[in-house]
């Protein structure tokens, strides 16, 4: 246990945005899983909309994002052919 005051600010403030990173991490990839079970325009467009925003927050790596948007797309567009 840090014992200088500014250190135990620090923790506190890691834990709390730790939780909420979890959180956020959590509904990305509940949205991704939905649209890979599903593949309609509108669960597709949730889940790219949710890692673009997780992009942009650093939740995940950008390439990470781009990845899994290209795949949910070409999967999209074989269900609809």
């Amino acid at each position: 246990m840090p014992k200088i005051r500014s250190a135990k600010k620090r923790m506190r403030q890691t834990r709390t945005r730790t939780l909420a990173n979890r959180a956020k991490r959590s509904a990305i990839r509940t949205a991704v899983k939905k649209a890979r079970q599903q593949p309609t325009p509108e669960t597709v467009l949730a889940a790219v909309r949710a890692l673009d925003r997780g992009a942009r927050k650093k939740l995940v790596h950008r390439n990470t994002a781009a990845r899994k948007k290209s795949r949910l797309a070409k999967r999209l567009a074989k269900a609809s052919a």
